[in-house]
């Protein structure tokens, strides 16, 4: 029988441009617990977000048997547990597995894949993913060598439209060109340089890349790709590419920013059905509305697609009942419209559930919700700045003694920060005013 292994501390994020570790990865994932403040916490990988209704009712059950009761959702489209006791294992672990979470105990961790939410869904002419989704992730599943991946390298599928391109993933797969998927552009790191290769060979030249990576991190340990030295970042996809017949090598700008998908109906084109999309508050599910999105699924295509900006894809409804859906979505507290004020507001667990954290983020976040700004802002109650979204964002984090540090985050660079002090009553003032830059 699987079983947790016993909740223990994350070794703190190491700094420099050639990152190596010391200790082992501690990253959590299902069979290893994290110990936090608020009770030992799991996470579930969820390969491209996507999840069936009987698997949404099995991290119900979960959640409500053995954690806090709600559903956590993660910037990588996954789940977490929390509020779980130390010795949940021999409950969690079977109960997962029997709905198809964990299809291996040696590769749970490793199953990091984001993938465009809207792939084949809208009004775009853009590849279905799912194929290269279901691939990788067998390839994954059955690589000796993937084992020693971190738990926090990721994989990431793009249909064209450069969304989860944008996140900075250790290895992309991007359809090219958009409209026909014909070929693939296979990046590795987060640079411009990309591999031509037919798009049949995409996920086994993801796995290829991978396990490449991992011959080249040997000497320093790295974690990640852009942990690695410089010299041997900017070797690989030429060590790569001497691996594989036919992959030519270009240049690839990567987006600068990323899109997520807008709250509200999808726009579906020719498109028999209609996708409903929700944003989700600080990406925290109370038992109520992860019901509620399960009930929609049901009466649409039965598949729930978990987003890297914490929201959720509703495939597969009938045009006629989307109005009257996305009416019940938004009823149950999810954001359904441009309008909500929790558009683009986003912030770590903070406290009481983080022990680095240095205030309750998001009660602060709550406290300062107003009208939707252009850029989205991001609370942290630690340097660390767990979660933070990737191009340009708002970084508001706590400091020592109650005040806080705003930042507006571009490509070229973070601008000048402004500082509010403790018990100051400008600071949903100041945080407005840095998300609409002039």
């Amino acid at each position: 029988m699987l079983a947790a292994m016993s909740a223990s501390a994350l070794s703190p994020r190491s700094q420099g441009a050639a990152c190596a570790r010391s200790s082992g990865d501690a990253c959590p994932g299902t069979l290893r617990l994290h110990q936090a403040d608020d009770g030992a916490l799991a996470r579930v990988r969820i390969p491209g977000g996507i999840l069936t209704t009987a698997q949404a009712e099995a991290l119900y059950e979960a959640a409500g048997r053995l954690g806090d009761g709600d559903v956590h959702l993660t910037s990588r489209g996954n789940v977490q547990l929390r509020g779980l006791a130390p010795d949940c294992g021999p409950e969690l672990a079977p109960l997962l597995a029997g709905a198809g979470l964990l299809p291996s105990e040696r590769h749970e961790r490793v199953r990091n894949i984001v993938a465009s939410p809207l792939s084949g869904l809208d009004d775009r002419e853009s590849p279905d993913l799912r194929p290269w989704l279901t691939e990788l992730d067998r390839l994954l599943c059955r690589s000796e060598n993937a084992t020693a991946l971190s738990g926090r390298f990721l994989f990431a599928l793009d249909d064209g439209r450069g969304d989860v391109d944008a996140l900075g993933a250790d290895v992309t797969l991007v359809a090219h060109p958009p409209a026909g998927g014909s070929t693939a552009l296979l990046r590795v790191g987060a640079g411009d340089t990309a591999l031509r290769l037919p798009a049949a060979d995409a996920p086994r030249a993801a796995l290829l890349a991978a396990e490449t990576f991992l011959h080249a991190a040997r000497p320093s340990g790295a974690w990640r790709v852009k942990d690695l030295p410089d010299d041997v970042r900017d070797a690989l996809p030429d060590r790569v590419a001497g691996q594989l017949t036919g992959a030519v090598r270009t240049v690839a700008p990567r987006p600068a920013g990323a899109v997520p998908p807008a709250p509200g109906q999808v726009p579906a084109g020719r498109r028999p059905a209609v996708a409903l999309s929700a944003g989700v508050p600080l990406g925290r599910l109370a038992p109520a509305q992860w019901q509620s999105l399960t009930a929609t699924a049901r009466r649409c295509a039965g598949e729930l697609r978990l987003t890297p900006w914490r929201g959720v894809v509703v495939p597969g409804a009938a045009p006629d009942l989307a109005p009257a859906l996305l009416a019940d979505l938004a009823a149950a507290g999810l954001i359904t419209g441009p309008a909500s004020p929790w558009t683009g507001v986003g912030a770590c667990i903070g406290r009481p559930g983080c022990a680095r954290s240095l205030a309750d983020v998001r009660a602060e976040a709550a406290a300062s919700v107003g009208p939707p700004g252009r850029l989205p802002v991001h609370w942290s109650g630690c340097e660390r700045r767990c979660g933070h979204p990737h191009g340009e964002w708002v970084d508001v984090v706590a400091t020592p003694g109650g005040g806080h540090r705003i930042t507006v985050v571009r490509d070229d660079g973070p601008r000048a920060p402004v500082t509010v002090a403790p018990g100051s009553d400008s600071l949903a003032a100041a945080v407005a005013t840095a998300r609409t830059p002039s």
